[in-house]
């Protein structure tokens, strides 16, 4: 029987979710984090469960012909990548099986053709947005050993940390020498920052007893321009900290285009502010998707890797197949990217949003464009849909419908309503392919897939976007 802190040796099979590596013990199923499927391994049971055990790699005894070397140091601590130590194409084959299971098992889909992964073209410095935090640093286990030998408590600059969570922790921050996600300019603002807020010795925010100053920095930028934005999140408005910092990095990184601080007193750690202060700039930057350029600020959302998003975007016309008759409904529209990337083929589009600042970044992001034929509705959609509906009277009834929902997916009550307009044709776009076949599942009896492409908008994570494509039956 496995106990916890069992050390044992496993032969790893196959990736399960959330990245861990599927192995057995007499049957009994042990899910490995840090593995990859073929590695002989020594591992440590972390938790005991009635049908399954958690465990945590110890030591590689055989390497899996898949694993590769890492670039970055943090890799395996860092809860940025969980999979920068497997091949890439590696990493594009289970993504796509992680598609495939979830439409297989939660779905009840069999038979269905899932297109190979679309992988990105670059699987490094991808990433147009990063969010670091401030906190009191973590230490590797070689680095604790040391300071209970020698019984001494590290100073206060060695407590503060500027980087990302260990994977699977939020009290402490793993304080970052590298980051190969976004590109080396935000790794040398990472530096700049850290080192000016060290030097001034200013307190970081804890959710513990709410008090402190610095919380998150924000770095965007744009794949178009090449502009960057700096947003530094903290909990209450220093301008004597603010200026010189601004003038220091806008001398050293000429690349920024905009400074701002984000002031929030919120007793959570969402990089989001309640009133903001421009130092420098516009307080946006402009990015691209195919023809039409977005204005980004501080708290819009915006896709985080351009390049792959265009992809998805244009499977999502593709598998709409959209022609200049069409009204398009866009559900969970948010700042307008889908409405605005579909509108030229069709008639009308409507996007739907409960995010009232994403709503004006679309209604602006369409002025912008020149863009004529959209409309952005603000609401809730379990409401925009069943209760507070007058606005349906005013616009033809939908012959395609898009959804791009978060995480979470589609609420039933939102279903029902998408069935009851009965449009010809459906896309689901997804970031969560086991909510998707749940959701796709309740539409089955009246909508056939035609489609399934996934797109790879995160290389080295075990996220995959998932475009699936309907009709009426």
């Amino acid at each position: 029987m496995i106990k916890k802190l069992d050390e044992i040796t496993l032969h790893l099979e196959t990736f399960a979710s959330e990245g861990k590596c599927f192995a057995r013990v007499d049957g009994f199923v042990v899910f490995v984090r840090g593995g990859v499927p073929g590695d002989d391994a020594r591992v440590r049971i972390r938790k005991v469960k009635k049908q399954y055990a958690e465990a945590d790699l110890m030591e590689i005894l055989s390497p899996s012909p898949l694993r590769v070397t890492p670039r970055c140091k943090h890799c395996g601590t860092c809860g940025g990548c969980t999979w920068q130590h497997v091949d890439y194409p590696t990493q594009l084959v289970f993504k796509r099986q992680q598609v495939c299971d979830a439409l297989k098992r939660l779905g009840g889909f069999d038979n269905l053709t899932v297109n190979p992964t679309l992988g990105s073209e670059h699987i490094y410095s991808y990433r147009n947005k990063m969010e670091f935090s401030f906190g009191t640093r973590w230490l590797t286990p070689d680095q604790l050993g040391a300071r209970k030998h020698d019984g001494v408590a590290p100073p206060q600059e060695d407590r503060f940390a500027l980087g990302m969570h260990p994977a699977g922790v939020y009290q402490k921050v793993i304080d970052l020498d590298e980051c190969h996600l976004p590109s080396d300019v935000c790794t040398t603002i990472l530096h700049l920052v850290r080192g000016y807020c060290r030097e001034r010795r200013l307190s970081i925010y804890s959710t513990i007893t709410h008090t402190g100053y610095l919380r998150n920095l924000v770095i965007r930028q744009s794949a178009y321009t090449g502009e960057v934005m700096v947003n530094l999140v903290t909990s209450e408005d220093r301008p004597e900290i603010m200026g010189p910092l601004c003038t220091m990095l806008r001398a050293e990184v000429p690349a920024i285009a905009t400074f701002v601080n984000n002031i929030t007193q919120r007793k959570n750690l969402v990089a989001l502010g309640d009133e903001e202060r421009v130092y420098l700039g516009s307080g946006y930057i402009t990015e691209r998707i195919g023809k039409r350029v977005y204005r980004i600020s501080a708290n819009s959302f915006f896709q985080t890797n351009t390049k792959q998003a265009e992809r998805v975007y244009d499977t999502a016309r593709a598998f709409a197949e959209l022609n200049p008759d069409d009204v398009v409904f866009d559900l969970y529209s948010g700042t307008g990217t889908i409405a605005l990337h579909i509108a030229d083929g069709v008639k009308t589009v409507v996007g739907i949003e409960s995010v009232a600042a994403a709503v004006d970044d679309a209604r602006q992001n369409a002025v912008h464009n020149g863009v004529t034929n959209c409309t952005f509705v603000l609401g809730d959609l379990k409401e925009r849909l069943t209760n507070d509906t007058a606005w349906l009277a005013q616009v033809p009834p939908p012959s395609v419908i898009i959804v791009d929902p978060p995480r979470a997916g589609i609420h039933e009550k939102v279903v029902r309503e998408i069935l009851a307009l009965k449009p010809e044709r459906l896309v689901y776009v997804s970031c969560n392919p086991m909510t998707q076949a749940r959701d796709l599942k309740l539409m089955g009896h009246a909508y056939r897939i035609t489609a399934v492409q996934p797109v790879d908008m995160f290389p080295h994570t075990y996220h995959i976007e998932n475009v699936v494509g309907m009709v009426r039956r």
